[in-house]
């Protein structure tokens, strides 16, 4: 198995490693017992530049933009972006794989668009196409394990960088993108889609409008089954996905049900996480179907050990008190669901399919008709705004559209964007978190704090101020 997908303890023993990250010395410095790291998980490098924090930059008229991995997701970027008409410029085109850049080709020309530069083949094209002086974001889709090393070379570069989901998965990835983002002064936006879906938008509206009341508990996760994608040897580039699950357990995915919630919560911004326990089950889905493939040149034919549970359930505490439950399960036949339960003082809401009920109605939901209208009343104004566009547009029901969107147009009109490094690095925490949890026993963790004290002032969401 690869050096990447082997799990990293925060502090390396190496010296060298240590300081340039800035971690703290401690008495346990060298001992990797899980007890060790799960001391000292919380603790927080010194910071190499300044807070990032509502960073603005200067109005970008038409912001250009390069991209990193144009398989699968990528591809839908590109579209999205080139959408997006005047208000970007697609400069660049890098993929590992040549025959997603001439596909990307293809389809741009088709379009009218020619004068873009396609980097392919070798192994650090991206690179040189990162070195180019005339892009101003960064747009990567790649495997995880080349998120942070590609995030973090583009802001050295200049560059301002958003990354697909997860950010990171080791604490020390997370630390390295907060301190790239402060030492360069770039933006490293993690492309959380599901933060921009209608209903999620709508819950935002109703939570920061005081219709919940004081929150008190969510539930949320991601509930997918992807047994035949992880199995097939060309949906995941080299089988990367499957990997991951062979060689880690924990909660490998978190984002996509806890972004809208921690939105919800202001996390970051009023509260934090606090701390983590995490349980997986036993591992039976992938290594029983592995048994049953006609494959036999599959190399994960007949493979057996995979560390990842059928189904993780890790339950987060905030500073202010509040749980959230997070599930991940992509190996089950569940049918497929984000959860998106939300409850306080004075409503509640279940997703999949949304229902809403209130205080003092009773045992039930609300009505059909009354729900619609509730709908109608708190929809975000980009999703009434721009409805033709995001039919048109699509991607997930029209979030990905929205997303690509609201990334260029804040660059367009020099406000900060709706999601910082600060929220890519505590969502994706969760998951080496939850690994250190199980590792120990089902042992509480303490989550760092990226933002080094900075999440006690309460601040907006771009998305309930600068629409």
């Amino acid at each position: 198995m690869k050096n990447f997908l082997e799990r990293r303890s925060f502090l390396k023993a190496s010296a060298a490693i240590g300081s340039a990250l800035g971690l703290p010395f401690i008495s346990k410095a060298n001992n990797n017992s899980v007890e060790a790291q799960i001391e000292r998980a919380n603790f927080a490098p010194k910071p190499v530049g300044k807070s990032v924090i509502g960073l603005k930059m200067p109005p970008i008229a038409q912001v250009r933009v390069a991209f990193i991995g144009v398989g699968n997701r990528g591809s839908g970027h590109v579209k999205l972006v080139h959408a997006c008409g005047a208000k970007a410029k697609i400069v660049a085109v890098c993929d590992i794989q040549e025959r997603y850049t001439n596909r990307t080709k293809q389809w741009l020309e088709s379009k009218g668009v020619n004068d873009v530069a396609y980097y392919h083949t070798k192994v650090d094209a991206w690179k040189e196409m990162c070195r180019r002086d005339d892009i101003d974001l960064v747009i990567i889709a790649t495997p995880w394990e080349d998120h942070v090393p590609m995030c973090v070379y583009a802001m050295q570069q200049g560059k301002h960088a958003a990354t697909e989901v997860p950010a990171a998965y080791t604490l020390e990835d997370c630390w390295k993108l907060v301190n790239t983002a402060e030492q360069t002064q770039r933006n490293c936006m993690m492309l959380e889609n599901v933060c921009y879906g209608d209903e999620e938008l709508w819950l935002l509206n109703m939570a920061n409008e005081g219709l919940f009341g004081t929150l008190t508990y969510a539930e949320c996760g991601y509930i997918h089954d992807l047994r035949e994608m992880l199995f097939s040897k060309t949906d995941y580039y080299n089988m990367w996905r499957i990997r991951h699950n062979y060689a880690r357990d924990g909660n490998l995915y978190p984002m996509h049900g806890l972004g809208p919630v921690a939105q919800y919560m202001n996390i970051d911004r009023g509260d934090r996480f606090n701390h983590l326990v995490s349980m997986s089950s036993l591992e039976a889905s992938l290594s029983e179907d592995s048994t049953v493939m006609t494959d036999p040149t599959n190399e994960f034919h007949g493979r057996k050990g995979f560390k990842k549970g059928d189904m993780n359930n890790t339950l987060i505490k905030t500073h202010l008190g509040r749980s959230i439950l997070v599930q991940h399960d992509i190996v089950t036949a569940r049918p497929y669901s984000r959860i998106n339960m939300l409850a306080g003082t004075k409503a509640f809401h279940m997703g999949y399919p949304s229902h809403f009920s209130k205080k003092g109605q009773g045992h039930g939901f609300l009505k059909e008709e009354e729900y619609k209208a509730l709908r109608e009343q708190y929809k975000h104004p980009i999703w009434a705004k721009m409805k033709d566009e995001i039919e048109k547009n699509g991607g997930h029901g029209g979030m990905d559209f929205v997303l690509i969107y609201r990334l260029i147009d804040c660059f367009n009109r020099g406000t900060s964007l709706d999601m910082d490094v600060y929220d890519a690095a505590s969502w994706s925490s969760v998951t080496p978190l939850s690994a250190l949890s199980i590792q120990g026993g089902n042992a509480p963790v303490k989550f760092p704090d990226f933002t080094r004290g900075r999440w006690k002032e309460a601040r907006k969401l771009g998305m309930l101020v600068n629409v």
